[in-house]
């Protein structure tokens, strides 16, 4: 059994801060990539942030230079810091991790089950 749990989400006033985490548990034997993807309301789920084992990192354009993603490897977590948040950055947010459960096993993607982040004066 592997879980992943995102925390931080909440109401926030546009051009605030937020800092959400994603914690993954259970039976892992090494994860390469987490992300984080988000679902605004009526509209398709997106990617919003990667980064590799390594610390490779890639950001959606339209969050690129207002938000950061981390991992502590350690912690099995990832991070995404999120700064000048606008209205339009309102959505369930998702983490999800690319991972093997034992060493002898295929990578598979999990996912959370989202945190929301509201933006509004």
């Amino acid at each position: 059994q592997v879980q992943l749990v995102e925390s931080g989400g909440g109401l926030v006033q546009p051009g605030g801060s937020l800092r959400l985490s994603c914690a993954a548990s259970g039976s892992i034997f090494s994860i390469n990539t987490m992300g984080w993807y988000r679902q605004p309301p009526g509209k398709e789920r997106e990617l919003v942030a990667t980064i590799t084992s390594g610390g490779t990192t890639n950001y959606a354009d339209s969050v690129k230079g207002r938000s950061t993603i981390s991992r502590d490897n350690a912690k099995n977590t990832v991070y995404l810091q999120m700064n000048s948040l606008k209205p339009e950055d309102t959505a369930i947010y998702y983490c999800n991790a690319d991972l093997k459960r034992y060493s002898y096993s295929y990578r598979r993607v999990y996912w959370g089950q989202g945190t929301q982040v509201t933006v509004s004066s």
